[in-house]
Parts: structure tokens; sequence; C-alpha cells
């Protein structure tokens, strides 16, 4: 079959300062089996070495070194198409465009560079918005930079994905990078809500062992933006309200409204290091804002008002649990501005 009858998936990477994890999940994207696809980093204003890291990993000068994968010399160099947030915003040259579409897909690298840190969602949209303009996808993957996927993840997403047009987002089996020296711990495996629990939403077989006796599809209530793959045709945008965290379980909210399907697919797998983004950037009072927006957002005032009392009466564990005091400004202040 002819790589142009697969459909075009375009493979967003969002980098702050991270090339060292960037790096090994390109490698082992680059190394999966499906043929059709654009890899395009989204650096959201580095202050480190990783441009120059990742350029360096494209020419060649950097051999990846990951115990889920043999480094492959075979594609290197990787080209590198590099651009400002504001070109990226134009749709890119389209000359240079013309060029680089015609080259392999593990041979080639689209690098854009934010000048700030435009958090998870409006730094993923500007690889959104650019792909569409550019590369006109099919599907958009959103793949966080602190993952290593199996060879044939794309092709198993892209396969259930096909099997229904009322499917709008699809997501894999995702297991802890590490745990306790194990690899098949699963840290996501489907998406469900409970409304009226300290948090809505959980994380089906969280911390459980692989047994692998079921690897059917199934329908589910979100999928976790650490790998998330949409349906151009339904969605073109995260809500950047939110600045790390939950606008994936909006967006897989807002596909249910519309009658679409949100699909968990066990048979994709990849690895994630659970906590690494979240460590580095010292965010937890940004994410339990995003949670107090997430809730007024997307359910009844009865609802938010119960999350404010039971995420007050749960704050010495929490404090106690993720060591930062911002969280208390921001519950409050929740509270202050409620409308």
């Amino acid at each position: 079959m002819l790589k142009d009858s697969y459909p075009k998936v375009a493979i967003i990477i969002l980098n702050w300062n991270g090339w060292k994890d960037t790096i090994e999940c390109l490698e082992s994207v680059y190394q999966n089996t499906y043929p059709n696809y654009d890899v395009i980093v989204v650096d959201n204003g580095s202050k480190d070495d990783s441009v120059r890291k990742i350029k360096e990993y494209c020419d060649g000068k950097i051999k990846v070194e990951s115990k889920f994968f043999e480094y492959d010399p075979s594609n290197k160099p990787i080209y590198v198409l590099e651009y400002t947030r504001e070109e990226a915003e134009k749709g890119g040259n389209f000359r240079k465009e013309k060029y680089f579409s015609k080259l392999p897909s593990d041979r080639k690298l689209r690098l854009i560079l934010n000048e700030k840190n435009y958090g998870f969602a409006e730094g993923n949209n500007i690889g959104i918005r650019y792909a569409l303009k550019a590369l006109e996808p099919k599907y958009i993957l959103l793949l966080n930079n602190d993952t290593v996927v199996d060879k044939n993840f794309l092709t198993e997403l892209v396969k259930v994905a096909e099997s229904d047009e009322r499917i709008g987002i699809v997501g894999p089996k995702i297991y802890y990078y590490d745990y306790m020296g194990k690899n098949n711990i699963i840290w996501f495996g489907g998406g469900y809500i409970c409304k009226w629990w300290v948090c809505v939403f959980y994380h089906a077989d969280i911390g459980t062992e692989d047994v692998k006796t079921n690897d059917f599809p199934k329908d589910v209530a979100w999928i976790t933006g650490a790998a998330l793959m949409m349906n151009t045709k339904y969605f073109k945008e995260l809500n950047k309200e939110y600045f790390f965290g939950h606008e994936d379980i909006e967006l897989c909210i807002n596909a249910l409204h519309k009658g679409l399907r949100v699909v968990y697919v066990p048979s994709s797998k990849i690895w994630h290091k659970v906590g690494v983004s979240r460590k580095k950037a010292k965010i937890t009072a940004e994410v339990y804002k995003g949670y107090f927006t997430f809730i007024k957002n997307n359910f009844s005032i009865l609802l938010y008002i119960y999350q404010i009392i039971i995420n007050i009466i749960s704050i010495p564990i929490r404090i106690i649990k993720n060591r930062d005091l911002g969280l208390i400004y921001y519950i409050i202040n929740s509270i202050k501005n409620f409308k």
C-alpha cells in the first residue's frame, strides 16, 4: 500500500527545558512503523540548550540511549525546518514546505521556536494551527516529550480511528516509564468521571500490572493529553484558558456533547515519565487553578461549590503531599472570583 493511502498524522511534541526527554521520545517516534506522519517540535521558550541539543540529535551527533529501543543511525541526519512562532502561525514557507513534504517521515523535523512559555494548551495550539495550514493532516497527535512509544503505537491508533466516522478522539494504553524497576505497570487505562469525589476524573487501572487479557478498544469519558489523537474534522484547538492540565478532559467532554466517540486503544502502547513536567515547572498552583476553571466551565454551580468545600477540607493532606503552599491561594482566589 502506498504511503499516500494512509491518513496523514501530524505529531506535536512540546518541549520546555527538557531536551534529554525530547530526543528519547523523538528517537522512539522515528522508529514507529506507520508510514505517513510529520513530527513538529514546539519549543516553548526554553532557557537551556534544548534547541541546540535537539538539532545535534537530528545531525546524528547525540546517540540516544534507552531501555526501550536500540539507537538507529540509519535515518540521520534528520533535516530540520525551523520557524519562529510568527512564521509558523502564517503556515510556514510554501517553497520550503513543498520540498520538505517529499522527504520520508523519519528524515524530517519541523521546529517551531516560541519566544516564551505559552503553557501546554496554547503551546500545542501554535503547533496545531501551523499543521492545519501547512500540512492538512487528517489527525493531530499531541504527545508528551517525556514519553517513549511502541513501534506499532500509531498504526494501532489510526486503525481504530478509521474504523468509525463517529470516533473523534483516541488514545493509547500508557505505562509508567519505570515503576519500582518494572515497565508493565499501567498509568492510564482510559479516563472516567465521578462527579462527587475529591477529584471528578480518574484513570482506570492505574498502578496495576498489565496482564494483557483484553486489548479491545473501549469507549471512555476522556483521553489524557500525554498522548491524544484527534480528528481535525472535528477539532482545531485546545482551550487556552488552561495553562497546564484539564484542557484534554474538556476537549473530550466537548466531543461527547457533539455525539462523537472517545476511544481508548489498549493495543497502542507508550511509556510515560510521570510527573516530570510538573516537577520541572513547579506549577502545582496552576494545576489547581485550572481544575476549578474546568469545574466551573463544564459542570453545575452545585458541583463547583462542593469541590471548593471538599478541596479546602483536604488542604493539609495536599500540602504535605505536594509541598506547595500556592494551592491555598488558588483555592481561596477561586472562591473570591466565583461568578
